[in-house]
């Protein structure tokens, strides 16, 4: 079991960046695909970005692919979301999510965080 905590989000200018942030406090997160999802408001939550468990690969939606950068440092249980070039478009609601022995870009996250509030401003 995974219990996942984000931060880093804020508000920051258009052509900005941000680094958010996922921890977990056990000691199975090398074990687990870690992912970020995101929501705006009025809109259904989206795939952003993965990586595999044990950092074999990453994946990317076409919105952010190019931008954002997907990574993670299993001896400190952490994964991370690099956000550049940052577009108003790019506001949401980021949460972080994980799944068990998964690969690939197509995840069932068994686990949630909380969220973090992005918001680009033009």
């Amino acid at each position: 079991q995974v219990h996942l905590v984000e931060s880093g989000g804020g508000s920051v200018q258009e052509g900005d960046s941000l680094r958010l942030s996922c921890a977990d406090s056990g000691d199975t997160f090398p074990s687990y695909q870690v992912g970020w999802f995101r929501q705006a408001p009025g809109k259904e939550r989206e795939f952003v970005a993965s990586i595999d468990w044990m950092g074999g690969g990453t994946h990317y939606s076409d919105s952010v692919q190019g931008r954002f950068t997907i990574s993670r440092e299993n001896a400190k249980a952490t994964a991370y979301l690099q956000m550049t070039s940052l577009k108003p478009d790019d506001t949401a609601v980021y949460y972080c999510a994980a799944q068990q022995w998964s690969t690939g870009a197509t995840m069932r996250p068994e686990y949630w965080g909380q969220g973090t509030q992005v918001t680009v401003t033009s």
